[in-house]
């Protein structure tokens, strides 16, 4: 079976023919070169406004790269047609296989970018044989054209998030769709601003942002003050995964600082390699974690005392009815400020600042995504 046969098959075009294809050697790797040529009876289509139009010229051929075959590249050869438009003027006709000034075939670049979820942009240059800037613009071009093409309709659950992407504190604000069942990337934003959220909602529109049902975030003011602002109508919820982390960096305060003191009175160094012990969850500890922590549990330490606070308040995130969980809550920081533990102090209130949002939790779990929140 003859290549031009196979890519009737799989890549025809109703419009072009496939001509004479040509097997050679450059640089070191095996080429496959494919003639296109139009059809005796075809005429070129405008670039700009996509109908058939009068031919003007011929420019000299072009290369197109298409999908490799056993590790051969196959190259499409083609002399594009100028065509003689009475809206757009003398333009360059619109071919199916090509997008501009791209020397990637359209269905290399999908190719390329579906690898490129798989692996790492390097890896995919370096199994293709291309190179990292042709991933990444077919990246760009799946990305845009999912962008022109996504569907807004229906998002009422949205995350707001922020990660470090550079050194020196530079984040990125995303904002994600965390609707049962639906849950994806809506926009990325460059810092952590009040006004890198506001561009958010008027992306979005305010019609569609006054749909919102639910709102999740951590505790940033800046992104507090914006939803307040422009989701007031949306049940606003706090992440989970951000309250536990200022329990933790709470704990690992109290643990430095006590370490440092027992060191300091010439005591034996107990907390020595306890961070983990301390900052895992139970169910998480390798058997000689639980070992280690069993030991260290039974010294009177500000460390154990303020690890049991932190496994007590695992038991808000069990309660089903908002009042109860504000009751256990309200309880457990009272504990907390009488523990005389400054770092413990602080969360408690943080939490108290934050109630109503807390409590909220427990009004949107089973209606938006469980692994936002």
């Amino acid at each position: 079976m003859q290549l031009k046969t196979i890519l009737n098959r799989v890549h025809k075009h109703k419009s072009f023919v496939y001509g004479v294809d040509r097997l050679y050697e450059e640089g070191g790797r095996l080429t496959i070169d494919v003639d296109i040529r139009p059809r005796a009876n075809g005429r070129p289509k405008c670039s700009g406004c996509g109908r058939a139009r009068p031919g003007y010229d011929t420019l000299s051929p072009r290369r197109f790269e298409f999908i490799p075959i056993l590790g051969i590249a196959v190259t499409f050869v083609y002399a594009m047609r100028r065509v003689e438009c009475p809206n757009c003027g003398i333009v360059v006709e619109e071919v199916p296989w090509g997008s501009g000034k791209q020397q990637a075939t359209t269905t290399y670049a999908w190719f390329l970018a579906g690898w490129a979820k798989r692996m790492s942009w390097s890896e995919v240059a370096d199994a293709f044989q291309t190179s990292w800037d042709r991933v990444f613009r077919s990246v760009e071009m799946a990305v845009t054209w999912g962008l022109e093409h996504r569907d807004l309709e229906g998002v009422e659950a949205i995350g707001v998030d922020e990660v470090l992407w550079q050194r020196g504190y530079k984040f990125l604000t995303l904002v994600y769709q965390i609707d049962q069942g639906a849950r994806r990337l809506l926009w990325v934003g460059r810092d952590r601003k009040a006004k890198t959220l506001l561009k958010f909602f008027r992306a979005f529109g305010r019609e569609r942002s006054e749909r919102h049902r639910f709102v999740g975030s951590d505790m940033w003011k800046p992104y507090l003050k914006v939803i307040a602002r422009k989701a007031s109508g949306a049940i606003h919820v706090l992440d989970r995964y951000h309250i536990m982390a200022h329990m933790n960096k709470a704990i690992n305060e109290v643990r430095a600082k006590e370490a440092k003191r027992l060191e300091a009175d010439g005591y034996v160094p107990v907390l020595k390699g306890m961070r983990y012990c301390l900052l895992k969850r139970p169910e998480n500890l390798t058997e000689s974690q639980e070992v280690k922590l069993a030991e260290l549990l039974k010294y009177n330490l500000k460390s154990v005392r303020a690890y049991l606070l932190k496994e007590d308040f695992q038991g808000f995130w069990n309660y089903v009815y908002p009042a109860w969980a504000g009751k256990f809550l309200d309880r457990w920081c009272t504990r907390a400020m009488r523990s005389r533990l400054d770092p413990m102090k602080r969360v408690a209130r943080m939490l108290r600042r934050h109630r109503e949002l807390l409590l909220n939790w427990f009004r949107a779990r089973g209606t938006i995504s469980a692994a936002a929140v």
